[in-house]
């Protein structure tokens, strides 16, 4: 009770005793949540439990009207705003203390065109929802490894998983999204319309607008190749070396997951996680060297559908857990620098923790720099440092081993940074958030100038405007 009563104590005089806030209810198809709600603290919740805010208001969107109206009352009482999709970002940027969170989380509409090869989503669905639709009709839109994570968030960041190195960023597939703007407006940003916009959405989205029904490309596949195999951690590093001189001459085809880990009994373990999405009678042959390398610990392999490859990581990441990340992008994977990675690695405080690297190339790779608002073209490993663990009162140590790790491994550091990877909103310094946009950070600026020029929507990697 103290806690919802400082919560709505954030609030101005004038929703605390007026109408003003009942007004704004009835506006909307959808509910609104206060604190001391039943279910305030069940809706707040977001995927990392590190993350622990309290808005004064909740608004529980249906549909663009409530979006709308929204983002209208927020702006006419100065709130402070939040919007949650999927709710699955690390930095927990969808959530506010003592503002308004625009939940987006039940807008779940799907319409697939199969004859068009096209899918037009609402933000709140999940990459798990999206793929169930889209695998009804053979095809599937390239997306990120964990099926609850939001459509919306990952695209507008650029969007990387299984099928980057084939067919791109999810950004590159993105076709059309509709948008509300800081004034409340509904726009769609396209090739053809407002085409400024429309390139800022693609990478840059989540620090301009509020984006709800997104428009992507899908292409045909059911079916891939996945094999997920493990050796002991005293192999760690031959099997990082042969990781980093196998796959650039891998076909593109072919995504592959490296990892240093801590296998359910205690030891820690190498991993590598495979998805080959070519044609599937070549599949064992392409991933015959993997599986050649070093006699694995364990070795799952074969055909599977691609809803499986998509959920295979999800018991790996729950909702719940505790998670603070950190991430970059390397110059180069150096015998120096695979022996950084293991020895930190070796010091891990929790056994959920993992550092993974994540080779890219191929297909988003030539996509020119400044095509997207993403700019990582030429980037081929991104170092993903995630500290995971259940307990709260442990926070301290393991937030430590995760900046120790990543202190340790910045002479290799290319200094640019994975926008959807940044970590809490305190570690984001601006340098950061400039190294995360690269050389389209000016543009990103004058679009923020025109399209949020009071930086309204500010809860983010923030750019901000200079009018």
């Amino acid at each position: 009770p103290k806690l919802a009563a400082m919560s709505i104590l954030k609030l101005p005089k004038e929703l605390r005793e007026g109408a003003l806030v009942e007004d704004f209810q009835n506006s909307l198809r959808g509910q609104l949540i206060r604190p001391g709600d039943d279910d305030y603290d069940s809706v707040r919740k977001i995927w990392n439990a590190m993350i622990d805010k309290r808005p004064a208001l909740i608004a529980r969107c249906l549909g663009v009207s409530d979006v709308i109206n929204s983002v209208n009352f927020a702006r006419d009482n100065n709130l402070l705003v939040s919007v949650r999709g999927g709710g699955h970002n690390v930095a927990g940027i969808s959530i506010c203390d003592g503002g308004l969170m625009i939940d987006l989380s039940l807008m779940k509409g799907v319409r697939v065109d199969p004859a068009n090869r096209t899918a037009r989503a609402e933000p709140g669905v999940t990459w798990g929802d999206l793929d169930r639709e889209t695998q009804a009709f053979g095809m599937i839109t390239p997306g990120g490894i964990i099926s609850t994570t939001g459509i919306a968030g990952l695209t507008l960041g650029g969007g990387v998983g299984w099928l980057v190195r084939k067919h791109g960023l999810t950004c590159d597939n993105l076709l059309s999204a509709d948008v509300v703007t800081a004034e409340g407006k509904l726009i769609t940003a396209s090739a053809t319309q407002n085409a400024d916009l429309f390139w800022g959405l693609r990478g840059g989205g989540v620090t301009l607008e509020l984006s709800p029904p997104l428009s992507t490309a899908c292409i045909p596949t059911a079916t891939c190749w996945a094999e997920c195999c493990s050796i002991p951690g005293t192999k760690a590093r031959d099997l990082l070396r042969f990781y980093r001189d196998f796959m650039p001459s891998a076909p593109e085809d072919l995504g592959v997951y490296a990892g240093l880990l801590t296998a359910p009994d205690g030891q820690p373990v190498a991993g590598l996680i495979v998805c080959y999405s070519g044609p599937l009678e070549k599949g064992d042959e392409v991933i015959r060297p993997l599986r050649e390398f070093s006699p694995p610990m364990a070795d799952l392999v074969g055909e599977i559908p691609h809803l499986a490859m998509q959920t295979m990581l999800d018991g790996a990441f729950p909702a719940g857990n505790q998670n603070y990340w950190k991430s970059t992008f390397l110059t180069e994977l150096s015998d120096k620098a695979i022996d950084i990675l293991i020895d930190c690695a070796s010091r891990v405080t929790s056994p959920l923790s993992a550092v993974v690297l994540e080779y890219y190339g191929g297909a988003s790779s030539r996509v020119g720099e400044t095509e997207t608002a993403f700019p990582h073209r030429r980037a081929q490993y991104d170092l993903g440092i995630l500290a995971q663990w259940a307990s709260p009162a442990e926070s301290e140590q393991h937030v430590k081993w995760a900046r120790d790790t990543f202190d340790a491994i910045q002479q290799f550091s290319s200094g640019n940074y994975l926008f959807n990877f940044l970590g809490l909103p305190d570690d984001q310094k601006i340098d950061q958030v400039r190294a995360a946009f690269g050389q389209n950070y000016p543009r990103l600026v004058e679009l923020k100038n025109k399209y949020d020029p009071t930086n309204f929507f500010r809860l983010n990697p923030n750019i901000k405007p200079t009018v």
